[in-house]
């Protein structure tokens, strides 16, 4: 399951449906806690917020109006609770570790959507995110050993 941190507008046509399905899937699991992937430690932001499943909600929104914006066919209706109005905060660390393997996967499989984007040093981040200085954070499950980075899964200090 990946929940971006980083704006959907930066996503090739592949990215906006995975996110909007894993998104949904994660929406059904904020809703009806033990099933499917309750414990899964992306979802750990939205639990820790006061109203998990408004903060999901507000979350898809964002994905369906990129949807919209280019013309997909996204169900809004599939959105249960909206109304979190809230940023959730993201490092800067994360955003910028989901911005290198977004762009290795768009290089993979979409090189003219990377074309676009590949002059974009730090991306904005998904609208219901704020950027805050930290580390990736201790959920992410790094795809290759990164030096900056204990067995942990933290950032070293003074990396």
């Amino acid at each position: 399951m990946r929940l971006w941190s980083v704006h959907p507008k930066y996503f090739d046509r592949q990215a906006l449906t995975a996110c909007w399905r894993e998104g949904l899937l994660a929406q059904a699991v904020i809703s009806e806690p033990g099933k499917g992937y309750s414990r899964h430690p992306q979802l750990r932001r939205f639990h820790e917020t006061d109203e998990p499943r408004a903060a999901i909600g507000d979350y898809l929104s964002a994905i369906v109006d990129e949807a919209d914006a280019r013309g997909y066919r996204f169900t809004r209706d599939k959105i249960r609770m909206t109304g979190f109005g809230r940023a959730l905060p993201v490092n800067d660390g994360q955003l910028a570790y989901e911005w290198t393997h977004l762009l290795a996967k768009l290089e993979r499989r979409s090189p003219s959507v990377l074309e676009r984007w590949r002059g974009v040093p730090i991306p904005d981040p998904h609208p219901g995110f704020t950027v805050v200085s930290g580390p990736i954070a201790e959920w992410e499950k790094v795809a290759m050993a990164d030096p900056g980075r204990s067995s942990t899964g933290q950032q070293e200090a003074g990396t």
